[in-house]
């Protein structure tokens, strides 16, 4: 039966390649996809653009040629320009109705690897006289195809009927929060020229807010009206992740916005854990355009829940998304800060350096078997601090297929270099300075306050219980993931998913060699370091899934803790996994 349902015709034109009139193309809309049906000379290919592939469309009219000029040196381009339905510079000689649809279709053949690449097919229309009948026809297109991209229904009557005061009226609206300095500080440059294009045919308006300094993202979210917003879109590195979900956290009705406003996540920092791991859970090509993955997910709008974790510390209560660390993973995260210019390399380089200076901590780790629940679902937003929150929540074809982006200065404005940003559909930009927002650096903690939901474990001065696992003596590094990239080129957890309610406890004991913790570091690339069989390190490395787990380190010595990368105080921590607690958008 869906197989009859996803070959329906829904509708069907005839289109014509006016350079080989030979040509013949049939186009049919179906809910599988766009089914482009070549006929030359009794051979038929075919071909569909699948609705999964496709983000967007748009009805254009063809630009009103230059006056040529005689001081001209350079022959105009014959190539179609064309520009939006209600602009000036349409030329009327022209009552042809383009139609301008998009599409990422994956490519790749066998033992290749895997990659999206951008496809436009023109449709033009231009069967009657007059534009506004051909218009008419191109938008019934467009209205379809916009449908079966939210999953809406689609009725083939009302379509029969259609006119142009039906026409698709985006309901989304993201917010955009660009850090411009993350990672080697193109945050902005990748909003401008990889994410602004894709949200521009895709047709979805925005908000644009540029981060100036440290936690500028936690007070916008912990301030602003964030249901103006269907979803929230981050560029930049993990540390701009971290400030967005505990910003979140800090508001009385938390639990509304964190179940009804998704995560969007566009890489742009050195590590790019969460946006490497979402890539990884939807079997998405992620190299070499990283970006796509995130802009396609922010464009369909679909999204998965996610495992959060909270996080207690002798003064602070954090929510993490993706790690909290001891030892060498974090003294090479923490360190490697001065060599932030090299990116990602920052991490290798340093890696060497502590190995060759191996550093030992003495302290107490107890964890949690992941077999033994800790909490009832039930109990999983009870919240000590705020029992009130909100719970409930034919003519022409031409087709086009292009490698990578057109030209900076092409008609695809949104890339252009002369603008901060592009507005599209109602899209604005806001400056940090007009966003009401102080720099806060340093009188913003006054008005923190952190909800969520209620621990289930004892106080952190309290003994453990007895069903709970211990170890003594000396740790080289203790670190737990609940994701399966700790950064693009760090499988940590391969067997890890965003919702499988298990926090990854990676143990490595004093007394391994350099040899072995080579092997390891070096086994962080591809996941082979999660592979007993292979390992040679016997019980000095364990990984370990848990739903809890406490750190005492002793406190004679020093050292770092992070918390998705981030410097928390050194002292004892504890953490337990919310299952399914926050959404992300999904690819």
């Amino acid at each position: 039966m869906d197989s009859i349902i996803e070959e329906r015709i829904l509708l069907e034109e005839t289109f014509y390649v006016l350079t080989k009139k030979s040509n013949i193309f049939k186009v049919r809309l179906t809910p599988k996809g766009l089914h482009l049906i070549k006929d030359s000379e009794q051979n038929v290919k075919e071909q569909v653009i699948y609705i999964k592939d496709i983000i967007g469309c748009q009805c254009l009219r063809s630009k009103k040629k230059a006056n040529n000029c005689t001081c001209q040196s350079l022959p105009r381009s014959d190539s179609l320009q064309v520009v939006e339905e209600n602009s000036t510079d349409s030329d009327d000689s022209d009552s042809s109705a383009y139609l301008y649809i998009y599409a990422y279709v994956i490519q790749g053949n066998k033992g290749a690897a895997k990659k999206r690449e951008r496809t436009i097919i023109t449709l033009r229309f231009r069967s009657f006289d007059k534009y506004d009948d051909n218009n008419k026809e191109a938008q019934r297109w467009r209205c379809a195809i916009k449908k079966l991209i939210k999953g809406e229904p689609l009725n083939i009557s009302a379509l029969s009927e259609f006119n142009l005061t039906t026409r698709h009226r985006e309901t989304r609206r993201l917010l955009v929060l660009c850090n411009p300095k993350s990672g080697a500080g193109k945050g902005k440059q990748i909003f401008q020229q990889k994410i602004a294009p894709i949200l521009n045919e895709a047709e979805i308006p925005y908000d644009l807010h540029m981060t100036k300094f440290a936690n500028f993202a936690r007070d916008f979210v912990r301030t602003q009206n964030l249901f103006q917003w269907t979803g929230i879109v981050v560029v930049g590195g993990d540390g701009i992740v971290f400030e967005v979900l505990n910003g979140i956290f800090e508001r009385f009705d938390w639990a509304e916005a964190i179940k009804s406003i998704p995560l969007g996540v566009v890489p742009g920092g050195s590590g790019n854990g969460l946006a490497r791991s979402i890539a990884h859970y939807a079997s998405e090509p992620y190299l070499p355009a990283p970006t796509l993955p995130a802009a396609l997910a922010a464009v369909r709008g679909t999204s998965e829940p996610m495992d959060l974790v909270r996080v207690e510390t002798m003064s602070q209560i954090l929510f993490s998304f993706l790690s909290v660390g001891w030892g060498l993973l974090s003294d090479i995260d923490i360190e490697s800060e001065r060599l932030r210019m090299l990116g990602g390399t920052r991490f290798t380089v340093w890696s060497v350096a502590r190995l060759l200076g191996l550093r030992s901590y003495k302290g107490k780790l107890w964890y949690l078997p992941s077999d033994t629940p800790i909490s009832k679902p039930d109990d999983r937003f009870a919240s000590p601090i705020n029992a009130d929150s909100i719970l409930d929540l034919p003519s022409e074809v031409h087709l086009e297929t292009e490698e990578g982006r057109p030209r900076v200065d092409s008609w695809y404005s949104a890339r252009s270099r002369k603008s901060a940003y592009f507005s599209a559909g109602g899209s604005s930009y806001q400056s940090t300075t007009d966003s009401n927002l102080g720099d806060t650096s340093s009188s913003g903690d006054k008005n923190r306050r952190m909800y969520g939901p209620a621990s289930q474990l004892p106080s952190l001065t309290s003994p453990m219980p007895d069903n709970w696992e211990c170890m003594d003596g000396k740790f080289v590094m203790v670190h737990a993931s609940y994701q399966t990239h700790l950064g693009e080129d760090c499988l940590f957890a391969p067997q890890a998913s965003l919702n499988d309610g298990r926090i990854w406890l990676l143990i490595v004991r004093y007394g391994a060699s350099r040899a072995q913790l080579l092997q390891f570091l070096l086994g962080l690339s591809t996941g082979a370091h999660a592979n007993n069989e292979n390992r040679s390190s016997g019980d000095y490395i364990q990984l370990i899934p848990v739903s809890a787990f406490r750190i005492e380190p002793d406190m004679s010595e020093s050292g770092y803790i992070t918390v998705d990368g981030e410097h928390v105080e050194y002292g004892p921590i504890q953490a337990e996994i919310f299952p399914e607690l926050g959404r992300v958008m999904v690819p």
